[in-house]
């Protein structure tokens, strides 16, 4: 069974066990996991348990979600991680034993002379699936358009003013 501890001042200590295969997390009541506090977002993220692993997913809200410190929009949490949610620390724990860490020459191949072109024509015949958790977001393109909005009104402003210093100008130039 796997559950989440809160961390944070005021809630330490607080668990939550994810049974289901959904959860929502968030500070509204209408979360499976509600945690009411002002930071957290009212719809914050999600999890999933898929097998043995726990995907967590940002809900586009405020203040982020982070796993050890990196902001995620998808990830994997694994037990031991922090969890953030706005500025609420959570840590994963589980009752199952963790597996005992590989080392890496046992899950390294050496390749002594690089691989031959052939190799690379021939393929391994299986897809390629690339994992999107990345800590490398796309901005948000809110931005730009306030700046585009703020760059507008100005262009509009400037083009007024020039407008009503010309139509002065003109009037002074003509009653003399």
């Amino acid at each position: 069974m796997v559950r989440l501890v809160i961390l944070s001042e005021g809630m330490t200590g607080q668990t939550y066990e994810l049974k289901a295969e959904k959860t929502t997390v968030g500070r509204v009541e209408d979360n499976a996991f509600q945690i009411p506090e002002p930071s957290v977002s009212s719809h914050h993220c999600e999890i999933y348990l898929k097998g043995d692993e726990v995907h967590i997913k940002d809900l586009n809200s405020t203040n982020g979600t982070f796993i050890d410190g990196v902001q995620i929009t998808e990830g994997i949490l694994k037990p031991g991680q922090i969890l953030r949610l706005g500025q609420v620390l959570l840590r994963l724990e589980s009752d199952a034993p963790q597996q005992p860490k590989v080392p890496l020459s046992q899950t390294t191949t050496v390749v002594s002379q690089g691989v031959a072109l052939t190799e690379l024509e021939k393929g391994s015949g299986k897809p390629v699936k690339f994992e999107s958790t990345t800590q490398f977001v796309k901005k948000s393109s809110k931005v730009n358009l306030i700046f585009l909005v703020i760059g507008i009104i100005l262009a509009i402003t400037v083009i007024v003013l020039l407008v009503i210093a010309f139509r002065k100008s003109g009037t002074i130039g003509t009653g003399g």
